[in-house]
């Protein structure tokens, strides 16, 4: 049996501290392009092997172009006494992404038509762009803004649209196959810790583990910019986008939130792995259908590439009221659940590299188990939590060559890891071989 033979361990614990991470992140000012990418690739790979690909403005990607670089030094509102009253060094949602520079006086009354706050949580900052917009704003907490009541004020923004490129990051690890599983998180945010660099920081922590097993499939992980990132990188992929076989995009993954899983468009086979791991982790989750908004998952599944990828998700994004807010902090992520996403994806990945079809070597009626020792062997594995005879005999009658372990872990109502046991077994007996499914 070819690769790993283990099975993810409930209790596995991340190679890197997720929540530290997070941290060491939080303080970055990213967007779609600019130094606060490069300053996160930068820290990711110094524990993987990260590709950095730029492509420059201007370059067409399907039916897009990519934009010009922004980037940012300061950016303040102060009253005409010199008093500053808002400050992009306190907090880097205070500015729209992608403003343009901007210095001047304006009165009160034009300066409201930049300003956007949330009246129904008045003490926290929304976050905004406005990446096509050539313009400009602020963002600040409501109840700040109310007590603004001066005729004019300073603006000051120092930034930057300038001819560039686009950045993102890509770690691909061959396997013994060909196909390929496609692991994504977006980097386009700036201090928004669940809704950005959750994703970010289980993915990395995923490609290090990856790294270190030996692997039958290859696994692919990007970093990159929402949206335009993903069409770039697909725009700049089409020759082996059939080798994908198994995707997956992370986000919101680090919440306290029950799981949901977004399906594939095309009802793939992820979605039946990621929905086995969950229904037996014990974990509380939602399966939901795919629909054309989210995140990038709905650029894999668009018309003409209809990739297998779904998307996992805590929290859904917009369903929980520190969504796109500074409430989106690094006290709204929680170490525990971080970990336990990762316990979760490690699982699955173990699944879909061990997702493979088998033939009984004889194929004629059932076997014999007692002169093989099996149920000697099936005793003591049952005693350590592993396969049963029930297992042992839906694997054995099932093993034609027609179905995937999933699908007999499926049918037979066990978990897949309790099922590989079984497998292990048989191999031992010499009762099955392994085959590849068309």
């Amino acid at each position: 049996m070819p690769g790993r033979k283990g099975v993810s361990n409930s209790e596995e614990r991340p190679p890197i501290d997720l929540h530290g991470l997070v941290r060491e992140l939080f303080p970055i000012n990213r967007s779609l392009t600019g130094a606060g990418v490069r300053e996160t690739l930068a820290t990711l790979a110094r524990h993987i092997q990260l590709e950095v690909t730029e492509v420059p403005s201007g370059t067409a990607v399907l039916d897009w172009q990519v934009p010009l670089e922004w980037n940012i030094r300061s950016a303040t509102i102060r009253a005409l006494d010199g008093r500053y009253l808002v400050n992009f060094a306190d907090n880097n949602l205070h500015i729209v992404g992608y403003s343009k520079p901007i210095r001047k006086e304006v009165s009160r009354a034009e300066l409201a038509q930049h300003v956007h706050t949330l009246p129904d949580q008045p003490e926290l900052i929304p976050y905004r762009t406005g990446y096509f917009a050539d313009d400009w704003g602020f963002c600040m907490p409501d109840n700040l803004w109310r007590t603004m009541q001066d005729e004019f004020y300073r603006i000051d923004i120092d930034s930057d649209l300038s001819p560039g490129s686009l950045t993102y990051g890509e770690l691909f690890l061959p396997g013994q196959m060909p196909e390929e599983v496609l692991i994504t998180a977006h980097l386009c945010h700036p201090s928004l810790a669940n809704d950005n660099l959750s994703g970010i920081a289980v993915a990395l922590a995923l490609a290090m583990r990856q790294a270190r097993l030996p692997r039958r499939l290859g696994y692919r992980f990007l970093f990159i910019p929402a949206t335009i990132g993903a069409i770039t990188w697909l725009a700049r992929n089409e020759g082996h986008l059939a080798k994908i076989r198994y995707g997956l995009v992370l986000t919101c993954v680090g919440d306290a939130g029950q799981f949901h899983y977004k399906r594939s468009r095309s009802g793939a086979s992820i979605d039946s792995a990621v929905a086995h791991v969950l229904r037996h982790s014990g974990h509380s989750h939602e399966i939901v259908p795919f629909n054309p908004y989210g995140y990038d998952e709905r650029q894999f599944c668009s018309p003409a590439f209809d990739l297998p990828v779904g998307c996992l998700m805590r929290s859904v994004h917009g369903t929980f009221p520190e969504y796109h807010t500074s409430a989106d902090n690094t006290d709204f992520v929680k170490p525990d659940a971080l970990d336990q996403s990762y316990e979760v994806l490690a699982a699955l990945l173990d699944l879909l590299d061990a997702n493979w079809s088998y033939v009984r070597t004889d194929g004629r009626g059932e076997p014999q188990l007692g002169r093989r020792g099996l149920y000697r062997a099936i005793a003591g594995q049952k005693e350590a939590g592993g396969a049963s005879q029930m297992d042992l005999l839906w694997l054995l009658n099932l093993a034609d060559g027609k179905y995937s372990l999933l699908e007999i872990a499926e049918r037979a109502g066990i978990p897949f890891g309790r099922l590989q046991k079984a497998v292990r077994l048989a191999l031992d007996a010499d009762l099955i071989r392994e085959v590849v499914l068309d």
